[in-house]
């Protein structure tokens, strides 16, 4: 092991891992001076303030394997005693002063827009410029302010700040670009010098040479200055939620509120049902039976994020004898009318309390699902004599858990369940609201 040192050196630092991270995994141990990330190797340097707390950090360190969202990260003394302005220059980490900043978002939940970073970076003086890209690092965006000291000013007050409470962290360097060149004015790139440019034709790159965000980023926001996130309110639980980041498949990016069903048991199935399934996914906003298409229902969800999560994970599920197709509408939402059954308002909303928990829980049908909310002296013969009807029941165990009655019961199969949820949740056992969600638990 090298000679200690104040100072430790950090190897297989991801891009998703932040300079808020790597002084997590540290302060435990003590005050930290100075930190610098070497994004081109994967590295990082962290000085600490005692010789002491960095000895101790090691020898923690040595018997726990230190990790970070899910990646293990690895931890030496470095060979510097300690780490000089000129040390941190001459990593390249890009901080000779520099009108162009170049910013590195991580744990990006939503998307970022040109509107969305000039309302962040214009406080800070007169933005020119702003290019926003897709790279092997990630989101990232250069922002051409008019003077050098401008930008000199953001990067300090910015570096390591959130743009929403719990995600989009603002990783910042000094760019060594002379002059932003850009072709269009859109909701990726922008010249607030020249208004008159044009948007960008559809399907071509905005900025070549830069990268394109286009195909992953298209979201186009509302409201003042052409942002608004229904969604932003739900951030911080579902940074907590998914800390490593979102799930196989989850975007993040969809704004689309309202699902189209359709292949739906037109006998069977109606919209107290139908809130019951997507309402494991997020809060329901209203929900429409076609009259005309009697197979076929729309659901407007709370915002975009629990909209994609209802589309990801019922896509294709069978219910009542038929294989469900879910996708977004074309209808940014449903109006209200007669024909409409509005849930607003409903204290049956899952996410107006613990929305953390519930995304976490969020998954595909199961065979397994769990009972809660229920009376203290119920009885297993009771649940299952409650459920039964809707298949056969191959197991079940009630227990109790923080002093609350509890239950997982395990179908057949997932069809089954799936009937039992829509059927059964919300229902009257013995006096109290039952409540029915999946369970990934996989036996009993």
């Amino acid at each position: 092991m090298t000679e200690p040192s104040k100072v430790i050196h950090v190897r297989n630092v991801g891009q998703e891992i932040s300079e808020n991270d790597l002084l997590q995994l540290f302060q435990p141990f003590g005050v930290i001076n100075k930190l610098v990330m070497l994004r081109a190797k994967n590295q990082a340097l962290l000085q600490m303030q005692e010789i002491g707390a960095a000895v101790n950090a090691m020898q923690f360190y040595s018997n726990v394997q230190p990790s970070i969202r899910g990646r293990s990260v690895y931890v030496q003394f470095s060979s510097h005693q300690e780490l000089t302005t000129v040390d941190q220059n001459a990593q390249g980490r890009g901080d000779e002063p520099n009108r162009i900043l170049l910013v590195s978002i991580h744990h990006v939940l939503y998307p970022i827009t040109v509107e969305v970073l000039h309302q962040v970076f214009s406080p800070h003086g007169n933005v020119e410029k702003i290019v926003t890209f897709q790279k092997s690092a990630g989101f990232q965006a250069l922002i051409q302010y008019e003077l050098t000291q401008t930008a000199i000013s953001a990067r300090n007050s910015l570096q390591g700040r959130n743009i929403y409470d719990g995600c989009c962290q603002l990783d910042i360097q000094f760019s060594n670009l002379d002059e932003l060149q850009v072709s269009y004015n859109n909701e990726r790139s922008r010249d607030f010098t020249n208004p008159n440019l044009p948007s960008e034709q559809k399907g071509k790159s905005p900025q070549q040479g830069y990268g394109d965000a286009g195909a992953m980023y298209p979201w186009q926001g509302s409201g003042p200055r052409g942002v608004g996130f229904p969604q932003m309110g739900n951030a911080a639980a579902i940074a907590a939620a998914f800390p490593s980041g979102l799930p196989p498949g989850i975007s993040g990016m969809n704004d689309r509120c309202t699902i189209i069903v359709s292949n739906v048991n037109p006998d069977r199935i109606d919209e107290d049902k139908l809130f019951n399934l997507f309402s494991i996914y997020g809060n329901i906003v209203r929900i429409k039976h076609l009259r005309n298409k009697p197979d076929h229902a729309l659901v407007q969800m709370g915002d975009g994020f629990q909209a994609e999560l209802a589309v990801h994970f019922l896509k294709g599920a069978m219910l009542f004898g038929q294989r469900l197709e879910v996708n977004y509408s074309k209808y940014p939402n449903i109006n209200t009318g007669p024909e409409t059954r509005d849930y607003s308002n409903s204290n049956l909303n899952r996410f107006n309390r613990n929305a953390a928990k519930n995304y976490r829980y969020c998954c595909s049908p199961t065979k397994m699902i769990h009972v809660s909310s229920l009376p203290q002296d119920v009885t297993e013969e009771e649940i299952v004599a409650h459920l039964e009807e809707h298949g056969p029941i191959v197991n079940s165990k009630l227990f109790e858990m923080n002093g609350k009655k509890q239950a997982l019961v395990l179908f057949d199969n997932e069809e089954q369940a799936t009937e039992a949820l829509v059927c059964q949740h919300a229902t009257s056992l013995g006096g109290s609201i039952i409540r029915i969600s999946f369970s990934q638990v996989q036996s009993i």
